[in-house]
């Protein structure tokens, strides 16, 4: 039988959404994974980066956006508040909702966790946004969907045209 305590502690599988639309955008990503490495996530697989427009305004500078696939030991809260230090240390400030920023990071799963309260897991729009689904599917084809229970392939084929055609791999 195993303890309680040695079940929380067992490394966890995260997905992270890393983007980037002020300042060096590539440096920014670079920087936010070493940050992370250094708290003790280990990256276990890296997307490549994609050019997107913003969202939900696409008059704002292009981000850039990778997935990381990453293990920890971490709770989901020490581990959200350790990716908003990372924003933080490198120039995010609080503004309006949505705006440019230096470093964006989202837990986009938490190990398959399903909350409602507190962080709410899985992240509740990944689904809709290309920026997140498409480098998500390129380093885990079979990743799927803790609440809906489809393959990431799935929320693909529901893209618009136009959403496929404005995100391109750099």
């Amino acid at each position: 039988m195993t303890k309680q305590g040695t079940l929380e502690k067992q490394a966890k599988i995260v997905y992270l959404s890393i983007g980037s639309n002020l300042g060096n955008r590539i440096n920014n990503i670079e920087k936010s994974k070493y940050e992370l490495s250094q708290k003790g996530i280990k990256i276990i697989k890296t997307s490549n980066y994609y050019e997107s427009l913003s969202w939900p305004n696409p008059k704002n500078p292009k981000f850039y956006n990778i997935i990381l696939k990453v293990k920890t030991k971490l709770d989901v809260n020490n581990l959200l508040n350790i990716c908003k230090e990372i924003e933080k240390s490198l120039g995010r400030k609080k503004s309006i909702k949505n705006s440019p920023r230096q470093c964006d990071i989202d837990i986009i799963d938490y190990d398959k966790k399903i909350t409602k309260n507190g962080v709410i897991l899985p992240h509740p729009r990944m689904h809709k946004r290309n920026f997140v689904i498409i480098p998500l599917f390129a380093i885990d084809k079979n990743w799927k969907h803790p609440v809906f229970k489809q393959n990431i392939k799935d929320f693909i084929f529901l893209l618009s045209n136009k959403d496929i055609s404005s995100i391109k791999q750099i």
